[in-house]
């Protein structure tokens, strides 16, 4: 083998995870089983006012019958916004009278489904209703709609992404296992949301890149990066929290969370962030990491500065584009409530610095620092990695045994004798 192909073979990156990284991996692996083991949910209660709006039942539009609305009730229905009045005939599907048909009124108001014959619909059962009316229709019933789609994206991802895609759609199963059997129920059960928030994320991170993308260099490259940058979005997303005094309630929905649970909303709030940060900052750490190792196999005279340079272009005009995607995100979940706002003519200085809009701001500037923070952290360790080589063991040399001891011939000097026998002659 000449000097060259000697020289191309150890540029060649290396796919074997480093033993380096084990240090890393397993406390953090440990770690995270420790912590769902100590922070499983062991009963939640449920809350005691649930109860008194009723029970939810299975239903089916049989006919509708519109009429005219009474003049009587004009200024009710005004109050109400009801255009439309009449009644529903609904056949119960489930709940203690399944079967039986019940007359409800056409649902009105902002919001209020529209409903034919043949619809699946929700119908709220009040026993105890004071207008003596104990059912009410609440929403359609989405549950074979979305069953349809389920199946539709699960069968898109597995023509697109092969066995690949099935590894997908497992570790997403498990990332909403995670967050619905442990996340939810140990924040419910009173365990700090913040510290739930990193357990399950870590879970959910190791589980999911490992299972998708396979156990090799690349992969623990990007899950180092992802665990680094977990850290510092958590540090930056508190300090902003507590800089910016935000306490997690917002509205309706929040305050009666509060109100019923004993949970640390502003905790709540800190787990929010990582939780949404979580999903950009593994995209971001893995495609730096496949990014650097291609080009190093592409570029095997490249050393490591010169690859870290190369994956930091990429990455900028990545994280460009991402840091987009993430305001976007927040922009668009939030788009009700700044119509709401721009709709009320509110100076910007008092829009800008409310607590529902400058939670939205830190959520974003707490995930974008962080993902900040992935793309150098994973680039410089997939250059550093695509270029190390592990030092040969040198072979140990044999250890010479000890032959046998020559038997003293005959006349041979004896340890007891003074002088040897050739003087004693």
């Amino acid at each position: 083998m000449n000097q060259d192909s000697l020289h191309h073979s150890h540029s060649v990156p290396n796919d074997a995870v480093p033993r380096a990284a084990l240090w890393i991996l397993v406390p953090a692996a440990a770690a995270t089983i420790l912590g769902l083991i100590l922070m499983w949910p062991s009963g939640v209660e449920d809350a005691s006012s649930v109860e008194a709006y009723g029970t939810e039942v299975d239903g089916q539009v049989l006919t509708v019958n519109e009429t005219e609305c009474e003049e009587a009730d004009a200024e009710l229905n005004e109050q109400l916004q009801a255009t439309v009045c009449g009644d529903v005939v609904v056949r119960l599907l489930s709940g203690e009278h399944e079967g039986e048909e019940a007359i409800v009124d056409i649902p009105s108001g902002p919001g209020a489904p529209v409903v034919e014959p043949g619809d699946d619909v929700i119908v709220l059962y009040t026993p105890d209703s004071v207008s003596g009316q104990q059912y009410h229709i609440i929403d359609h019933d989405r549950a074979s709609a979305l069953w349809a789609l389920a199946i539709a994206f699960a069968l898109a991802v597995v023509a697109f992404g092969r066995w690949k895609g099935v590894r997908s759609l497992v570790s997403l199963a498990i990332t909403f296992a995670v967050v619905l059997l442990f996340m939810v129920p140990a924040i419910l059960d009173g365990s700090s949301p913040i510290l739930v928030a990193v357990v399950g994320s870590a879970a959910i991170m190791l589980v999911s890149l490992y299972l998708g993308h396979g156990w090799n260099r690349t992969t623990t490259v990007a899950v180092v990066g992802t665990l680094a940058s977990l850290v510092v979005t958590v540090l930056l997303a508190e300090a902003a929290v507590n800089l910016a005094q935000l306490n997690g309630v917002l509205d309706e929905n929040t305050t009666n969370l509060a109100l019923q649970y004993p949970i640390d909303m502003s905790g709540l709030l800190l787990a929010g962030i990582l939780i949404g940060a979580l999903g950009v900052i593994d995209d971001v750490t893995v495609s730096q990491a496949a990014t650097v190792d291609e080009v190093a196999k592409a570029n095997p005279r490249w050393g490591t500065a010169r690859l870290y340079k190369s994956g930091m272009r990429v990455g900028r005009d990545h994280l460009t584009s991402v840091v987009n995607t993430l305001v976007l995100a927040y922009a668009g979940a939030s788009l009700p409530l700044l119509v709401l706002i721009a709709a009320a003519n509110r100076p910007l200085e008092q829009v800008l610095t409310s607590q529902t809009i400058a939670t939205e701001i830190v959520r974003s500037v707490a995930g974008t620092l962080g993902l900040i923070a992935a793309v150098p952290i994973t680039t410089w360790l997939a250059s550093y990695l695509a270029r190390w080589q592990p030092k040969p063991k040198e072979p140990k040399a044999p250890k010479e045994k000890p032959g046998p001891k020559p038997k003293p011939a005959e006349g041979a000097w004896d340890e007891d004798e003074k002088f040897p026998p050739s003087q004693l002659r």
